[in-house]
């Protein structure tokens, strides 16, 4: 028979309780609770060993040995691969085949798993549940709708959109992808609306450089002295940035059932009206029918031009990066970040290494014997 609706620990104890009572039928005892007679048996000598109801509890399974663990520096050269790639366990057991490592895939998408390289908010495969942050600004999206020829020049729409409630706070049309008008756009949103918690972007090169290891540029570097965490989607899949993807498409559908503008001045006027009418006037189907209007509300964190400067727990070891980003230490130099050129960073030490963070990210392991440095790409 299947287990009741109470605990198994609790059926446990009523077995053994009736088990122990004088001219009980064991066999039918067993049947009653589906159970064999050798679990039957096995439940009530862990009861006499231990001497009390503990006994029957249920016990780890993890052996106690593990002579087939991974060795530490194979280890730390999938979380490399993974960090450089962003590839998953087939991919990065065919690159480690090349260095004649071997390990099995399911070892490798436990190393991947045990190091926090998967994050569910952005790492996810398409589901056919919606997820949601729970509340607004928890999340932001932020994404390019392409780029459209216009006289005189091309046009990119900038949407960034609020992930619980689908609220677009922001809808520009922008006459180039460069970080500086992408940030005055940011400025603008966060003077109305306020700070997001946290902000989920693809690898556009505004927000992202592929030449650090964790994607940091000047732009980022800024949204993190805001205090806003910092997130990017995997490559080639568009469907971690879901909403904001939904989002273009419904744009798309409407600048071409109302044609689309041949000027600049004309995309402001069409982004304007679209973004009016659909966080007030469209109803959202995954919103019960509602308008984004319904479920957003600002943020009460409020945008500082100048933030003030970071403070580091009491007693941190606090160094300060060059002009090209490095850390001098012990008369050596090591590369940690070009975007974080002349900012200040923790250093925390392991055995044979250290540890840098920048305020409440980590940024990259050093190994002191041979230089060679690791970028993390996990938040602190």
């Amino acid at each position: 028979m299947p287990w009741k609706t109470t605990s198994v620990m609790e059926e446990r104890i009523k077995f053994v309780v009736r088990a122990l009572r004088p001219g009980v039928n064991f066999s039918g005892l067993c049947r009653e609770f589906g159970v064999s007679r050798r679990t039957g048996y096995r439940w009530l000598d862990r009861f006499m060993e231990a001497g009390n109801i503990l006994g029957i509890r249920e016990l780890s399974r993890r052996p106690h040995h593990s002579p087939s663990k991974t060795e530490p520096k194979y280890e730390r050269r999938v979380v490399e691969l993974r960090g450089d790639s962003n590839w998953g366990a087939k991919k990065l057991q065919v690159l480690l085949a090349r260095e004649g490592v071997k390990l099995p895939v399911i070892t490798i998408n436990r190393i991947i798993k045990r190091n926090g390289l998967i994050r569910p908010e952005i790492c996810h495969r398409p589901a056919l549940k919606r997820f949601e942050r729970p509340l607004p600004n928890d999340l932001w999206q932020m994404d390019f709708k392409g780029d459209y020829a216009v006289k005189g020049g091309r046009c990119y729409p900038l949407a960034i959109l609020d992930d619980h409630s689908r609220y677009a706070v922001g809808l520009y049309a922008l006459p180039g992808a460069g970080s500086v008008g992408v940030h005055r756009s940011l400025i603008r949103t966060f003077e109305r609306y306020g700070l997001p918690r946290a902000m989920l972007m693809d690898h556009d090169t505004a927000w992202w450089s592929p030449t650090n290891g964790h994607g940091l540029t000047w732009l980022t570097v800024d949204l993190i002295k805001q205090g806003i965490k910092i997130y990017w989607s995997g490559y080639r899949h568009p469907q971690t940035q879901g909403k904001v993807e939904r989002f273009h498409r419904t744009l798309k559908d409407a600048v071409k059932h109302k044609g689309r503008p041949r000027t600049m001045a004309g995309w402001y006027e069409t982004l304007a009206h679209f973004l009016k009418e659909y966080n007030y006037i469209r109803p959202h189907e995954a919103l019960g029918m509602a308008v984004p209007a319904d479920r957003y509300q600002p943020s009460q964190r409020m945008y500082k031009p100048n933030p003030p400067p970071w403070e580091y727990p009491q007693g941190s070891v606090v160094k300060r990066l060059n002009s090209q980003g490095c850390l001098d230490y012990k008369r050596r130099r090591y590369f940690v970040c070009e975007a974080l050129r002349g900012e200040q960073v923790k250093i925390e030490y392991l055995e044979k290494s250290i540890i840098i963070s920048y305020r409440h990210m980590y940024i990259r392991e050093i190994e002191l014997e041979t230089g060679r440095t690791i970028p993390f790409v996990k938040p602190a």
